[in-house]
């Protein structure tokens, strides 16, 4: 099932390239998704894969779930979005001009780059082998970049460029860090050295610990700049904004969750081999400085998906945050990676929304979303008072939970830094999203959307309430065993 999972979406990929029709292409793209979420339901009941190679365990059950949802809900999105593409650039077919104007990307590679995203991803989330997973990750980047160029402006070339450049560093790092983590397992004996992680965590006691401290740096350094972890989101911020509003929702609700599975799993072989406070204390440091630099960002922003994407790097941090503080925190680490994929989904194809009726990212050109699409504002609202955190959201109970364990730990300095920097964040999207909602009308140039580009938002709105008040028996007990692994009660 694992490998089905794998090759499925990369199969349609193919068949996306030479399928000719945009409305059959759309339906493969939504019909493979639909079948993907399937067997991710499927494969979860039922243990399997390559051994030494792929397989799923808690968490990469957890983050398999999410990247599935997550991508059947922007397919649907989809279909509306790329309708909307073509009526606005037709399909040139004048040779000279094809080649002097910045048309959009052909409709055949952009559904073949999102379908080969999702192949890396679920490949990412069974890997259970280091180099499998850094390749994986890896992957990721080569697939996504021509997504984030997608409208050929000047603005997502260079939002390109920069992904992919600082992205290479950061997986070079993660190599580095894979290396050395070989490295700490040889034996003057022998030089064979098996990167799975089920080796390692067997091999765990006798592994050398200066080399496996550096080992987890690198492997933090390196996967925390796909994660989007400060001071290394240099990319994040540009890639997110230029994107298209499903890209974004993709790169920010499933890839760093993915580059974050990277770190967990250096985190699992530093807790078996005694280096567990180091690694963790790492994680929460990291995780404060994120939100501190996010907060700084997010105060004096006035580009709504930029705010979006800093916002990102916040919850990023929180994640991390979670993971470190031991105790309670990595069951809220867990639970927030699931809240926030759903929540920041939903903003992010919302954003796109805004946009096709605005033309504009500026917070000071966009006014009275209520009064001009009162189901768009009502879901701006609703996703505002989400990712800030507040009842009866799956956030907020992930948040505090978060902060029990910092207070139950000792902790008193970063849970007092924690809600400060809570509190800036809700601050400085607050008075810009309240903005945008209410107000006079401002000026507008309204597309014609399909209600594909409603429905997957309210669900996805609909599931942000639903983890706030109740959490499902096999969810639960995911969630527990996921903690368990990453240290936690």
């Amino acid at each position: 099932m694992i490998t089905l999972l794998i090759a499925l979406p990369a199969v349609a990929a193919l068949a996306a390239v030479l399928i000719k029709n945009h409305a059959s292409r759309r339906r493969l793209l939504i019909v493979t998704a639909l079948l993907h979420l399937c067997i991710s339901v499927a494969a979860l009941n039922h243990s399997g894969g390559i051994d030494g190679w792929l397989g799923l365990d808690s968490i990469g059950m957890v983050f398999l779930g999410i990247t599935s949802v997550l991508f059947l809900a922007a397919s649907v999105y989809a279909a509306g979005y790329l309708a909307a593409e073509e009526e606005k650039h037709p399909p040139r077919h004048d040779f000279i001009e094809s080649r002097t104007v910045f048309a959009n990307m052909p409709e055949a590679i952009f559904t073949a780059c999102l379908l080969l995203f999702l192949s890396t991803l679920t490949m990412a989330c069974a890997a259970q082998n280091f180099g499998l997973l850094w390749v994986a990750i890896e992957a990721t980047t080569l697939a996504t970049t021509p997504l984030i160029y997608y409208h050929r402006h000047h603005r997502s070339l260079e939002a390109a460029w920069k992904y992919l450049l600082v992205s290479s560093v950061g997986i070079a790092l993660a190599l580095l860090g894979t290396m050395f983590l070989a490295v700490s397992a040889m034996r003057p004996d022998s030089l064979e050295v098996s990167m799975s992680l089920g080796d390692f965590l067997s091999a765990a006691p006798r592994l050398d610990p200066m080399w496996l401290k550096g080992a987890f740096i690198f492997l933090l350094i390196g996967y925390g700049t796909k994660m989007g972890l400060a001071p290394m989101h240099a990319w994040l911020p540009d890639a997110h904004s230029e994107s298209p509003s499903i890209v974004s929702a993709l790169l920010s609700g499933a890839q760093l969750n993915c580059a974050f599975l990277g770190i967990a799993r250096g985190l699992e072989v530093c807790a078996a081999a005694g280096q567990g406070p180091f690694a963790r204390e790492l994680l929460v440091w990291f995780g404060i400085v994120s939100m501190a630099v996010a907060a700084t960002f997010i105060l004096a922003q006035m580009d709504y998906k930029r705010m979006l994407a800093y916002s990102s790097v916040e919850h990023m941090g929180i994640l991390a945050l979670g993971t470190g503080i031991g105790g309670a925190g990595p069951f809220g680490a867990m639970l927030h990676a699931i809240s926030h994929s759903v929540t920041k989904g939903m903003l992010f194809l919302l954003a796109g929304n805004i946009l096709a009726i605005y033309k504009s990212k500026s917070v000071h050109d966009v006014t009275g979303i209520l009064k001009i699409s009162p189901v768009n504002g009502v879901l701006w609202l609703t996703g505002l008072f989400a990712i800030a955190g507040s009842p009866p959201f799956g956030l907020f109970i992930s948040e505090v939970t978060i902060l029990r364990a910092a207070l139950e730990g000792g902790r008193t300095v970063v849970a007092a830094l924690f809600l400060i920097l809570l509190a800036l964040v809700f601050i400085g999207m607050a008075s810009p999203m309240l903005s945008m909602a209410g107000g006079p009308p401002g000026k507008t140039h309204p597309e014609n959307r399909s209600p594909s580009t409603i429905i997957p938002v309210a669900v996805l709105a609909g599931l942000a309430v639903v983890l706030g008040l109740w959490l499902p028996g096999p969810l639960l007990q995911a969630l527990h065993s996921a903690s368990r692994l990453l240290g936690g009660a």
